[in-house]
């Protein structure tokens, strides 16, 4: 490179530092503009030697993150120094130590946390992308500003990614749109997400892109005559009452019509919401409400209001903090239109998120805001054991889903995806809350754990010390902090049983004159085609693998010649991870609909399910019920078609399953005997009544219970049980 160019390029860098002082949201005091100093020179410095596929110096690109975190996110300048050296510990001389000695522990701490996001590999299969999300998640607990520079940081990689080959292009963009996008936008970038969507469009499908963004350009002109007619109608309004405003639009992002194409089916024409109306005010805090109601006030008189169409997030702020008055009315030409009314703060916060919210709190305020997210996104990572694809699965399904706003007894306000349940609400009070739950009454009525959640419904939960999670709760709970607390407590109760079930095990076993060891077990969990020692135990606590079976192992395992013999035949191996601390589920039985019957069925050849698959079954006309797979290639095409005909369908373990069965009892009516009966069966056999009918003739009475047990062992104990009441002359299974 000439002298005259590098000096150049050296007058450019100093430029732009002074450009990035110039345009930083926050105030900077000299204090905070010696330390961003500090930074820059030693980016500079460590940068000296690098340059980027586009030949340009490496320096450059610090300083665009920097800007972007200054301007557009407008964080304070521990934040502008830490994306100024976010690349500094990885790719040059300078260590972590010396980073903390020279800008203290905070600074060092987000370098640290960006360092080991970037250490990831970036070829990844998807898997190694959601641990690397997960990971990045988890460095969250030391400072939720490494994840916002770290969308800077990938914002500005999307803005110069032109000189990169084309499959990296395709990859980096499809990351961003699986990881980046959701996150800003939950963190309430909304204009980043906006640019992050359209920047990974441009690359994943160049010719859409280009497409609808001709087309966005050839109709600037037919927007601004339909916004400027719209303000004509109202604006004499407006002016009357004394506002201070103006009125712009906004074009929705290509992303977003080409969702809206994809999702319609139709093309750019027929999308007729392609913008939105904002109107923004002036005013005081006081006044901020009252004004957005009078503004909503004078536009509903001159067009006609869509009352499907009102979110109030005045009143009820989104969890980003983004506050805003939203309606569609029927506008000039008779086409729908949206129309956001927000004050300049409301502006300022929808633009750049969280750090606006702070401009306008002083002090330890500022930090509660931050405080509040990183718990929620803290609690959703507790626990958390799924692997990493399930658990970016449903993060995002967290992040992305549409929020809904229920009602303490005492009229608080929580806030929980859309689609949560009684459950979900239980578990967002209070973990204990949730774990002990026995009912729930929404609105005063009694409802069943599952019943999906509307905005506006005040919920209580019922409590007891007996309650406890049992596997239904999976199907009850839709939230990812729900879910982890179940399952853990799940695992816990199953390695509780699984430890009475041990016991029972030498018991028996000892009987046979067979001693639990090594070998024993081993040759065990062969015998039954299990995988592990605890599945062994555990199902022999909860009665699966009952006395006749244990029998039946003891008289192979005693006549050892021929379990020899049989073994050679076999050649059954022991299992490797025999002693692996986990009952493994066994998915071996196919269950359907609410009630989840068994029911006769076949697998259909085209997708050919297996255990474990997530399935639904289709009733044909002469085939009894095929089972699918859910992401079958016929599936849309049959539940399109024929829902009426698709049934629910799932594989458990037939270990879990539950029978129903009826006992009928007859014998001397006496006092106090329906309460001993009912004591028998629910607390000392802890087994569940689902039904219970007693009648008396001439001092003699007739009863028939329903009752749901695992197995026929525990059947036959509770009949015999049953059968030691006083009074009770006859106990019969139907």
């Amino acid at each position: 490179m000439t002298q005259v160019a590098l000096e150049q390029e050296n007058k450019e860098i100093a430029k732009q530092y002074k450009e990035l002082l110039r345009i930083s949201y926050q105030h900077l005091s000299d204090d905070d503009k010696k330390l961003i100093r500090s930074a820059f020179e030693v980016a500079v410095d460590g940068h000296k030697n690098q340059r980027r596929k586009s030949g340009e110096a490496y320096v450059f690109h610090p300083i665009a993150v920097a800007k972007i975190v200054a301007s557009e996110i407008g964080l304070d300048a521990v934040s502008i120094a830490s994306a100024l050296l976010h690349d500094v510990v990885e790719d040059t001389e300078y260590t972590l130590d010396d980073i903390e000695r020279m800008f203290g522990e905070t600074i060092a701490r987000i370098v640290d946390g960006l360092t080991k996001i970037a250490h990831l590999k970036k070829d990844m299969t998807t898997s190694q992308q959601a641990e690397n999300f997960r990971k990045m998640l988890l460095t969250l607990h030391d400072d939720v500003r490494v994840i916002i520079i770290k969308i800077a940081d990938r914002y500005h990689n999307m803005l110069t990614m032109d000189a990169m080959p084309e499959h990296k292009q395709v990859q980096m963009a499809s990351e961003t749109l699986y990881i980046y996008a959701p996150l800003a936008h939950r963190i309430g970038l909304y204009n980043i997400k906006t640019e992050l969507e359209d920047l990974s469009l441009k690359y994943t499908e160049p010719e859409v892109y280009q497409d609808i963004k001709g087309k966005m350009e050839e109709s600037k002109e037919e927007q601004q005559e339909y916004i400027d007619s719209f303000s004509g109608v109202i604006d004499k309004s407006l002016k009357e009452e004394g506002l201070n405003y103006y009125i712009k639009g906004r074009m929705k992002s290509i992303y977003s019509i080409r969702r809206k194409m994809k999702v319609q089916n139709v093309g750019f024409n027929q999308i007729y919401d392609k913008f939105a109306i904002r109107i923004i005010y002036k005013s005081d805090r006081q006044n901020e409400k009252f004004l957005a109601w009078k503004i909503y006030s004078i536009v509903t008189d001159h067009f006609t209001p869509n009352p499907i169409r009102l979110r109030d997030w005045i009143s009820s702020p989104k969890s980003t903090g983004y506050e805003a008055l939203h309606i569609t009315v029927m506008g000039p030409k008779g086409r729908w239109v949206e129309v956001q009314i927000r004050s300049e703060r409301m502006h300022e916060i929808a633009e750049k998120g969280y750090a606006a919210h702070f401009k306008y709190k002083h002090g330890n305020q500022k930090e509660q805001g931050i405080e509040i997210w990183l718990n929620r996104l803290q609690e959703a990572m507790e626990n958390s054991t799924a692997n990493a694809v399930d658990f970016v699965e449903e993060f995002k399904l967290n992040l992305y889903s549409k929020e809904i706003f229920v009602f303490t007894p005492k009229g608080e306000l929580k806030s929980l995806p859309k689609g949560a349940t009684p459950l979900d609400f239980a578990f967002n009070i209070h973990t204990e809350v949730g774990m002990q739950t026995r009912g729930a009454k929404v609105n005063g009525k009694l409802v069943p754990l599952n019943t999906t959640l509307n905005s506006g419904d005040q919920v209580e939960i019922m409590t007891s010390d007996q309650a406890k999670p049992n596997q239904n709760w999976l199907d009850y709970a839709t939230t990812a902090r729900a879910r982890s607390k179940i399952k853990s407590s799940l695992r816990e109760e199953k390695k509780q049983l699984a430890q009475e079930g041990k016991e029972i095990l030498r018991r028996k076993l000892k009987s046979q004159k067979i001693n639990l060891n090594e070998d024993s077990i081993n040759k065990m969990v062969v015998f039954f085609k299990l995988k592990t020692s605890l599945d062994l135990f555990y199902r022999v606590g909860n009665g699966a693998i009952d006395n006749q079976m244990i029998k039946d192992f003891a008289s192979s395992y005693n006549n050892a010649f021929i379990s020899f013999i049989k073994n050679r035949i076999r050649r059954n191996p022991v299992p490797e991870d025999i002693d692996k601390d986990e009952i493994t589920s066994k998915y071996d039985m196919l269950v359907f609909g609410k009630d989840e019957e068994k029911l006769d069925y076949t697998l259909s050849k085209c997708c050919n399910p297996i255990p474990g698959d997530e399935v639904f079954g289709f009733v044909t006309v002469s085939d009894g019920i095929k089972v699918h797979k859910k992401n079958c290639p016929n599936a849309i095409q049959l539940q399109a078609h024929y829902a009426y005909r698709i049934m629910s369908a799932k594989w458990i373990d037939s270990s879990q399953e539950e029978f129903r069965s009826d006992i009928m009892l007859t014998g001397i009516d006496n006092l106090g005997l329906v309460s001993e009966i009912t004591e028998v069966i629910s607390d000392d056999m802890h087994v569940n009544m689902r039904n219970l009918n007693f009648s008396t003739d001439g001092g003699t009475f007739t009863g028939k219970i329903t009752v749901v047990v695992k197995n026929n062992g525990i059947l036959k104990k509770l009949i015999d049980n049953l059968k030691q009441i006083n009074g009770i002359d006859k106990v019969t299974r139907v």
